[in-house]
């Protein structure tokens, strides 16, 4: 006992000879109190250093003067009894001084510390109370051996200092020293538990049962900081849990235990029975928990003529005696939100229309990413979980939050600029042909005009014409007839144009080989070569149009899928191999008019044609060898637009090469248009 004493004035640390646990003194106690502590132990009372010091937590740091005055006259009525019962002679508490002169510490009993985890946002006292004992099997334990806490504020009440445990409870702390020596006793035989300790983590909870949920997790994780589902100590095992008598913090155990499958609690937890301040009966079911009915009401107060009233308004209500999905019910139409607008807790904003929810892999399932939807998709919903295609005709607008009728593409005379130029270039031409045409009235019998026949020449003209006119079939909306017009009539004219080009060609050729003294060909001079190769050349393009619209005929249809959001009406050929046979002959008849008129092309220019029609030719075949390539690469009506001016260039290309050396001779060198001249 001696050594008691000496720890006590030393302010040095000693262990406590009954129960193991370490008691060390920050702080100089008066020589009456030492005398008294004195006593107490030579009396047997082997408990004293551990119950008498544990609630002096007085510090200079959080507590002003006046707690340790308490603290201290708390410890010496304590004394004062325990004395009384045990024969101990006390002196009155007013024989020492106060307040002490030396205190200026802290007491940390039972290896007790201030608690550094920040992790649970319960508030933890200055000291824990903390009894532990390494082992390969942990028992857990929380006792309140303490009864509550108490906070100490700043002078101006606005903040908390520190949180104090008062109040003991001897028979908690009883239980504490039994567990402990029970322990020992067990870990001193060898046929209990061979080769294995048993160990001990005890904790006093105070009473509260927040702290009793940051403890619980210390203890499972065996570290001075709270790390859930972890375990810092790898070589033990907690194998269960002790729990106190007080309900409160012996069911926030029990809840929090739960969840790693512990049921080995106090016997006390089954045998509760009792009524609350409401009269409603409290106990545990059988999986150890509190059947409970909670109600959330606002107390509306209104006021009346003589005084105000008021009315509970039920909100919500928590009832764990129904079944799963009645537990939790929520009076929506009660509730009154501030400017009538129900508050949200979202971990992101919801999907507005044109997107969809998709799942970013995090851990709560209310947690989502919004991607924009596929093109030709719709939502008209928010946090739409698809999106939705539009029907054929129809196509998301810009928000993709609706369907709109799709727009309609052809050529339209309202809205494309280059109809307008088509349109005033086709009246060009055609104006010029006409004036050739009436020019060559005019100058009927000249012989300009006579010369290479004029009716073929007329023919040409008419032809020329007629292929720049048909270009208004290409035009504007496409229907049905102008779909089997447009390509037929375009072919038609275009074939009789080139076989009058070859009639030409032919007749050069033949009157220059009919000069030669004895030659075979003068049988053939004359117009009926030239009406037979016109006629019978434009015969055989006719036959193809007619079996073409015979057997499978050009109609419009619609384009849904050619270009997004738009509808492109076409014309259908019907039958590709008729079209190309159609553009096939006539490149055929433009070839071999082109070599004809090559090989003739150095006979004498008073009367040769052969050079301009060369001319003509390569121009012809030049337009329309490039137009192939960009009329099979483009769709819709830039395909059109490829045809179109086709038709127009090579048509002017054989119009100015062929009449215009012609008109030139007509109207600025009449002198040459003279039969003795072109005899020349």
């Amino acid at each position: 006992m001696a050594a008691h004493h000496n720890a006590l004035v030393n302010n040095m640390a000693t262990t406590h000879s009954a129960c193991g646990i370490t008691v060390m003194f920050a702080y100089a106690i008066p020589d009456g109190i030492v005398d008294i502590l004195q006593s107490v132990v030579a009396a047997g009372v082997t408990t004293v250093l551990d119950i008498i010091l544990s609630p002096v937590w007085c510090c200079d740091e959080c507590l002003p003067l006046s707690c340790a005055v308490k603290r201290w006259s708390d410890v010496l009525s304590w004394m004062g009894g325990l004395a009384s019962d045990g024969g101990i002679s006390v002196p009155p508490s007013q024989a020492y001084p106060w307040p002490p002169r030396h205190i200026r510490g802290r007491t940390v009993i039972a290896e007790s510390r201030p608690s550094i985890s920040s992790r649970l946002s319960a508030k933890k006292p200055v000291f824990e109370y903390e009894y532990y004992q390494e082992g390969d099997v942990i028992i857990g334990g929380l006792v309140s051996a303490h009864s509550r806490t108490t906070e100490h504020k700043t002078l101006d009440g606005k903040s908390i200092l520190c949180s104090l445990c008062t109040f003991i409870n001897i028979e908690e702390y009883r239980s504490i020293l039994a567990l402990i020596f029970a322990v020992d006793e067990i870990n001193k035989d060898p046929n209990l538990l061979p080769n294995v300790t048993l160990g001990y983590h005890i904790f006093n909870t105070c009473g509260d049962p927040k702290l009793a949920l940051g403890y619980v997790l210390q203890i499972l994780s065996g570290e001075n900081m709270e790390a859930p589902n972890y375990s810092c100590k790898g070589n033990r095992e907690v194998a269960g849990f002790i729990g106190d008598s007080r309900f409160h913090t012996t069911h926030a155990m029990a809840q929090v235990l739960s969840l790693y499958q512990y049921t080995q609690l106090h016997s006390y937890v089954k045998k509760v029975n009792y009524l609350d301040s409401t009269g409603a009966e409290i106990f545990f079911n059988d999986q150890a928990e509190v059947p409970t009915k909670l109600i959330l009401a606002n107390l509306v107060i209104y006021k009346t003529k003589t005084d105000f009233k008021f009315v509970t308004v039920p909100l919500l209500v928590f009832n764990t005696t129904l079944d799963d999905n009645n537990v939790f019910n929520i009076e929506v139409n009660n509730i009154s939100w501030k400017n009538a607008t129900i508050p949200e807790s979202r971990c992101n904003d919801r999907c507005p229309y044109g997107y969809r929810k998709a799942t970013n892999g995090r851990i709560h399932v209310c947690c989502y990413d919004c991607i924009p939807c596929s093109e030709g998709e719709m939502s008209n919903v928010t946090d739409s979980e698809t999106c939705h295609k539009c029907p054929n005709e129809e196509w998301p607008d810009e928000t993709k939050g609706t369907c709109v009728l799709k727009t309609y593409i052809f050529l339209s005379y309202e809205n494309d600029v280059i109809v307008t130029i088509f349109s005033l270039s086709v009246l060009l031409f055609s104006a010029i042909t006409l004036f050739i045409l009436f020019s060559f009235i005019y100058y009927w019998d000249s012989p300009v005009v006579k010369a290479n026949n004029r009716t073929v020449s007329f023919i040409l003209l008419i032809s020329i014409l007629l292929s720049f006119l048909c270009v208004f079939l290409f035009l504007g909306r496409p229907v049905d007839i102008t779909c089997m017009l447009r390509q037929v009539s375009f072919g038609i004219f275009f074939s009789i144009a080139v076989s009058c080009v070859l009639a030409k060609t032919m007749t050069v050729c033949i009157a220059f080989k009919a000069t030669k003294p004895g030659s075979s060909w003068r049988k053939w001079v004359g117009v009926r070569v030239s009406y037979f190769v016109f006629l019978s050349c434009s015969s055989v393009q006719v036959l193809i149009c007619v079996i073409w619209l015979s057997v499978s005929p050009p109609h419009h249809e619609y384009g849904m899928y050619s270009y997004p959001g738009k509808i492109i009406i076409q014309c259908n050929e019907g039958s590709v191999i008729a079209f190309y046979s159609v553009l096939g002959y006539m490149g055929l008849l433009a070839a071999v008019s082109f070599l004809l008129a090559f090989m003739v092309r150095t006979l004498p220019d008073s009367f040769n044609e052969a050079k301009y029609i060369t001319f003509s030719m390569l121009v012809f075949c030049s337009v329309w060898i490039a137009m192939i390539p960009a009329y099979l690469s483009t769709r819709g009506k830039y395909m059109v637009t490829v045809e179109i001016f086709a038709i127009l260039s090579s048509s002017a290309g054989v119009l100015g090469g062929i009449f215009f050396p012609k008109l030139y001779i007509l109207f600025f060198k009449p002198e040459m248009n003279s039969r003795k001249i072109m005899l020349v």
